[in-house]
């Protein structure tokens, strides 16, 4: 199992009430909310390895480079000498290093690595499986991943971990009319606002799966810009030739790597915490009462 951490502490941020507090005031709903989190997805589904993938580089500059849009709206501040810092609740920032501690105190394995982002790690570590994998997330992109034969599935939540949306190939092939690779061409034309993606002007979802269905792929739409006997509408075509700069790069913006260069680790989700005495400081200073004791219980079995 692998988990789109940031997706899901920010899901955990919003949907547990910031009155979840330490003892020194301090909101720690998303820190809660995630080991909650965690206790039903370990509960309902079992898996025998479980990695917390991080974004050690939330928008990577070679990305950047190639679309400079790229994840763009959401800086809040660029500086010549500094990194982009991401736009995000400045009380769910504080919380992040806690999360990583208790997971790390846990002995649940975190990954991350720059210049990459988790959903980069992702796609590394399902490219390396042999076993069947399951993707925790509530970001689209990773649908490209979905793979029957290598049993890759993408658990989406719907509302917490509680009610997960099983995207397989059959769903997507019902929703989009594409299979797990295909959906990084749909992606691209249709575009996305949430991560600066411009799409194809005029191309939408519906018309990006016809087009895709009429072609097999990106290659094939873009061979048919070039055939006057293609059954491209004229603004299609137009719209597709002025965007060709576009979409010579965004493939590689859109599609996850698959060669991260990854740290030794652990995978075996922990029967009992790596470090006890650090876990219990920890649970003392932020009042993480039931929510982790929920979890230790779980992962004993």
């Amino acid at each position: 199992m692998l988990l789109d951490t940031a997706s899901l502490y920010f899901r955990a941020y919003f949907g547990v009430p910031d009155s979840v507090r330490a003892p020194d005031g301090t909101p720690v709903n998303a820190v809660r909310g995630l080991l909650d989190f965690i206790t039903r997805l370990v509960q309902d589904h079992h898996p025998d390895d479980l990695v917390a993938c991080m974004d050690a580089d939330w928008r990577p500059h070679w990305r950047v480079e190639l679309i400079p849009s790229y994840k763009a709206h959401r800086v809040a501040l660029e500086t010549a000498t500094g990194p982009d810092e991401e736009e995000i609740p400045d009380t769910l920032s504080p919380q992040v290093p806690v999360i990583e501690d208790v997971l790390d105190a846990l002995g649940i394995a975190r990954v991350g690595v720059e210049p990459y982002e988790a959903d980069d790690v992702i796609g590394t570590l399902t490219a390396r499986a042999t076993g069947p994998v399951d993707i925790v997330t509530g970001d689209r992109d990773l649908y490209q991943l979905v793979d029957d034969a290598r049993r890759v599935r993408v658990l989406y939540p719907l509302k917490g971990v509680g009610s997960l949306q099983v995207t397989d190939e059959t769903w997507l092939r019902e929703k989009y009319a594409v299979n797990g690779p295909g959906y990084v061409d749909l992606a691209l034309l249709r575009g996305d606002p949430s991560d600066g993606l411009p799409g194809v002007p005029g191309i939408g979802e519906k018309t990006a799966a016809k087009l895709l269905a009429a072609y097999g792929d990106l290659a094939g739409i873009m061979a048919a810009v070039g055939d006057p006997m293609s059954r491209l509408t004229p603004s299609q075509r137009k719209r597709l030739d002025e965007s060709r700069d576009y979409i010579a790069v965004a493939p590689k913006v859109v599609r996850v790597a698959s060669d991260v260069p990854l740290p030794e680790f652990d995978a075996a989700l922990p029967a009992e915490p790596r470090d006890p005495a650090s876990l219990a400081e920890l649970a003392a200073r932020w009042g993480l009462g039931g929510s982790l004791e929920r979890l230790l219980t779980t992962l004993r079995g």
